[in-house]
């Protein structure tokens, strides 16, 4: 009873975390906004000492900053922390890359043809919030299909960070990541080409650090019950 009431815990926990993780990550929560606990209870349906461990774990993630007298809030990275986070992205994403082999890629082919598709119709439409999901979607997707756990736990989190620095750094509102780099990328896996895999894929991640501007602007006020709700 005890092990099955810890691991409630737990799923419940992660799904609040979840749900955080997935407004961050497509703008929906941008950085500065205040994590207010009530509305996240009454939003979420769920129970306040378990927003109270979601919100702690966000913060040991470095995605939610928690201040004394000001509660939690989405963090706002510095341009330093956007430097080392694009780092970190080449890092681990060159690591992905390179253990992705073609026989990987045959067996994960619909799930890859099936992202693709998706993909460009985000991208050949207007909704900025359906064209990052998907652009975003891509690099996790890598990280899934690679076999290595670790790595992909590693990506999720700096993908969450990078979109926070997107949303208070990126120069314009046309999203960096270009659909035509992923499909260069999936064609050199496809081929065993790694070495043309990882290096489009760290050009691909210098252009889309190289359209930030380091300067912040103040954020704006956004509805938390209305982001947690879409």
């Amino acid at each position: 009873m005890g092990l099955s009431t810890v691991t409630a815990k737990q799923l419940e926990v992660q799904r609040i975390v979840d749900a955080l993780y997935k407004a961050i990550a497509q703008h929906r929560l941008p950085p500065g906004t205040r994590l207010i606990e009530a509305q996240i209870v009454e939003t979420l349906h769920a129970n306040r000492n378990h927003v109270q461990a979601a919100l702690q774990r966000l913060a040991l993630q470095k995605v939610v900053t928690i201040e004394a007298n000001r509660g939690a809030m989405v963090s706002q990275p510095t341009a330093k922390e956007a430097r080392d986070i694009f780092s970190a992205r080449r890092a681990i994403e060159r690591a992905i890359v390179e253990s992705i082999t073609p026989a990987i890629m045959r067996k994960q082919r619909q799930r890859i043809a099936t992202h693709m598709n998706n993909e460009r119709k985000a991208t050949n439409d207007t909704d900025r919030r359906a064209i990052v999901r998907e652009l975003s979607e891509f690099h996790l997707m890598l990280g899934a299909i690679c076999g290595n756990s670790v790595l992909s736990d590693i990506l999720g989190n700096l993908m969450v960070r990078s979109s926070l620095i997107v949303a208070l750094y990126q120069r314009n509102d046309v999203p960096s990541c270009a659909s035509d780099e992923h499909q260069q990328i999936i064609t050199a896996l496809e081929e065993g080409d790694h070495e043309n895999a990882v290096a489009v894929m760290l050009e691909h991640l210098d252009e889309l650090e190289g359209q930030l501007a380091l300067e912040a602007s103040a954020p704006e006020e956004f509805n938390l019950k209305q982001a947690l709700s879409d």
